[in-house]
């Protein structure tokens, strides 16, 4: 369990990741529009003399790397710390390429250096964060030793008319405008991440606890197969008695005990059934219409409450459908009835690839704290320990079959509980395998 956690991890933070990456493919493009304005502006606005034909080369080399970057991770792909890192690695090379070009440390757009340090240290582990820092101050050294100031006049004294100062305020303003936009994008990236982690752990508990419970009810299955055999036997030896079988008010009695005992037995073999006690039993092949069916026949025979169905499925699709899947249909049938004992209704209905059920009642409907928190456990408003267990099970079976069970109250009164499983997840697998 930890190493699929671990594996949730992974997944969502390579999500995270990708969209971190196309972030910075994007701040390239802004860097090499900046760039290029920059050099038109200093040498043909202020006429300062810079190698223009090689600032451009260094131009044209951040340009192809970011169209690699472009096609490479256009589509979603995992994208690890390393990734990130060698991304931001080049982005400090070109810089650091462009300032020695142009007046190494003299030049006021060395500050950018910042921007790369802080982007790194929101994005990349510990360990990259500080490489970046490393490699940033070997390089202003290198600018400092190596380059040749830039041909500025000395006057300082200008204030915002000095060509440094407007220079230092341009680049003050354009760190300040792509860090809150930039890391306001990352972060909301890692919030979204985050999200994600927690309800997949989430779903992960609760997995663990559908386990348990499959474990506890499958083993009190088994412990009560022997008392239900036996009621059965003396049930029958007591109709064959004198003294019974002359009275037709004991015999009319033995015979709904034997029926609901029969029923007892069923819901004990549907349990073993969905714990896959008993192979090769647990499915049946047939179409989604009679499935219906034959489940609201046999639900309608063993619950008073009164059904309206309707089938408005027209096309015949040949199905596999199981135990644990009746079982969930039940759960939302019983809610229903529960609530509103007087009148329930079923709609079945196929839209696109879905099969769409609708259990509507006429009962006074969620509160609003279980419609937020629908399908999770011990969500129930009976009011009794370990209520609610049956939608949160109904919820966790139509997510295995990659479907959704939603609830809405109506208007006036009563609630809606629609079920959408996909078709792909019910059909015949040998058809469907020939299909495609």
């Amino acid at each position: 369990m930890q190493g699929l956690k671990r594996l949730i991890g992974g997944d969502v933070g390579n999500a995270a990741g990708h969209k971190n990456m196309m972030h910075l493919i994007q701040l390239r493009w802004i860097a090499v529009v900046g760039q290029v304005t920059t050099i038109a502006v200093a040498s043909l606005g202020f006429g300062l003399k810079l190698p223009v034909v090689y600032m451009l080369e260094v131009l044209a080399c951040l340009i192809a790397f970011n169209l690699a970057s472009q096609l490479r991770w256009h589509e979603w792909r995992p994208v690890t710390n390393n990734q990130l890192f060698l991304a931001l690695l080049v982005d400090v090379i070109s810089l650091t390429a462009q300032l020695h070009l142009s007046g190494g440390i003299t030049n006021p757009f060395v500050f950018l250096y910042l921007l790369q340090v802080i982007l790194s240290s929101v994005l990349l582990e510990v360990w990259s964060t500080w490489a970046i820092v490393a490699i940033t101050s070997v390089c202003l050294t290198g600018l400092a030793m190596f380059s040749a100031p830039l041909p500025l006049p000395p006057d300082y004294r200008n204030g915002v008319f000095s060509l440094y100062v407007q220079g230092m305020l341009i680049c003050f303003l354009l760190n300040a405008a792509l860090l809150v936009s930039f890391i306001t994008r990352i972060n909301a990236n890692l919030r979204a991440g985050d999200a994600e982690l927690a309800s997949l752990r989430q779903r992960e508990a609760e997995k663990e606890h559908i386990v348990r419970m499959g474990l506890l009810a499958s083993g009190a299955a088994h412990e009560l197969g022997t008392p239900l055999a036996t009621l059965s036997v003396i049930l029958g030896d007591w109709k064959r008695m004198r003294e019974v079988a002359s009275n037709p008010v004991m015999l009319e009695e033995i015979e709904e005990m034997q029926t609901q005992l029969k029923r007892c037995k069923s819901i004990v073999s549907g349990i073993l059934l969905s714990a896959g006690e008993v192979r090769g039993e647990s499915s049946a092949r047939t179409t989604i219409g009679a499935f219906l069916d034959q489940l609201v026949a046999e639900w309608r025979g063993s619950r008073p409450a009164p059904l309206a169905y309707a089938n408005r499925i027209a096309l015949e699709v040949p199905v596999v459908f199981d135990t644990a899947l009746k079982q969930m249909i039940y759960n939302i049938l019983d809610n229903a009835a529960e609530a509103s004992p007087v009148w329930l209704s079923m709609e079945a209905e196929l839209a696109g690839n879905m099969l769409i059920l609708s259990v509507t009642d006429a009962g006074p409907g969620f509160v609003p704290a279980m419609l937020e928190e629908f399908g999770k456990p011990y969500q129930s408003s009976k009011g009794r320990p370990g209520g609610g267990l049956g939608l949160f099970l109904s919820v966790n079976v139509a997510r295995t079959l990659g479907g959704t069970v939603s609830a809405r109250n109506l208007p006036e009164r009563g609630a809606v509980v629609q079920v959408r499983l996909p078709l792909w997840a019910l059909k015949v697998e040998s058809e469907a395998t020939h299909g495609r």
